[in-house]
């Protein structure tokens, strides 16, 4: 029987680093991790017709982080598309630069979509320069306006760093989403396409929601692990790592985790009040950083 299927692969939070430099907010070698799963990758039977970065793609953001990312995908020589979006750990201009050799116009959104194996796929850029919560700005709504009416017969697939606002007016929770605002617009923009899926990162644990009839889906990514029964106290980050394989049929989108072996080892623990100075020093540190 010829079964119609799409594979993709999900990869989120790569959080690799500039090898030249010690990064004490690095906690764990993400460079090994990715390499041992993009050779997991190779063994996904049917072979993925894409992969899916879901940002925070480096920790830093620099374009030498970024030459690094490049790297292990050239050496791990996959053969299918890869398509990148960017997260609040990731500078614009050091992507451009240090991933596409691009010179100009290196704050601009990194938006983008491709048709493969039937499948519309659309990038969006939450990203936003000293940010820990994801945003989308009025260009990027009215390109996305236009580009999911192109296609019509084709499933449509999400792709952005940062998952919406599940409650709207969480406005307290909006470190860890698309603003509230935003959310709605995109909930708007989205009503109405035959949206199968949205792929997302940014909180490191596998989580599954049915947002407006859209499955979102977050994955641990390659970094680090929240413990989730520790949310209600803070941030607990803990060994752990995963990708997940994505299969689409004519009934919709299924979704498989792969976690990788774990001794689930504390790695860094945030309480409430931890968490709301990081946030507010966050811009602080990230301009002494770009200015470093």
């Amino acid at each position: 029987m010829d079964h119609h299927h799409t594979t993709f692969v999900h990869l989120t939070d790569l959080h690799i680093g500039d090898p030249a430099v010690t990064d004490p907010g690095l906690h764990s070698d993400t460079a090994t991790t990715l390499a041992t799963l993009l050779a997991e990758v190779k063994r996904v039977k049917p072979a993925p017709d894409f992969v899916v970065c879901s940002g925070d793609l480096t920790n830093r953001g620099s374009e030498a982080a970024f030459r690094e990312l490049k790297r292990l995908f050239d050496e791990a020589a996959l053969d299918m598309p890869v398509l990148f979006a960017l997260g609040n750990h990731d500078g614009r201009p050091g992507f451009y630069q240090g991933m596409l050799g691009q010179t100009d116009q290196l704050d601009a959104p990194y938006c983008h979509d491709a048709v493969i194996a039937g499948i519309h796929v659309i990038t969006l850029d939450s990203s936003r320069p000293f940010s820990v919560g994801g945003h989308l700005d009025s260009d990027q709504f009215t390109w996305l306006e236009a580009t999911l009416v192109t296609h019509p017969d084709l499933p449509k697939l999400i792709v952005v760093h940062h998952p919406p606002s599940l409650d709207e007016d969480d406005i307290e929770m909006e470190w860890e989403a698309i603003s509230c605002a935003d959310t709605i617009r995109l909930r708007e923009t989205l009503a109405g396409h035959n949206v199968i899926g949205m792929l997302c990162g940014h909180i490191h644990y596998d989580r599954v929601s049915l947002w407006n009839g859209i499955p979102v889906v977050v994955g641990i990514g390659q970094h680090a692990a929240t413990d989730v029964l520790y949310l209600p106290d803070g941030l607990r980050m803990v060994a752990g790592a995963s990708f997940a394989i994505g299969t689409v049929r004519p009934s919709g989108l299924t979704i498989s985790f792969v976690p990788q072996p774990t001794d689930r080892r504390e790695l860094k623990r945030y309480s409430h009040d931890d968490m709301k100075q990081l946030i507010a020093n966050y811009e602080a540190n990230r301009i002494a950083a770009a200015k470093a």
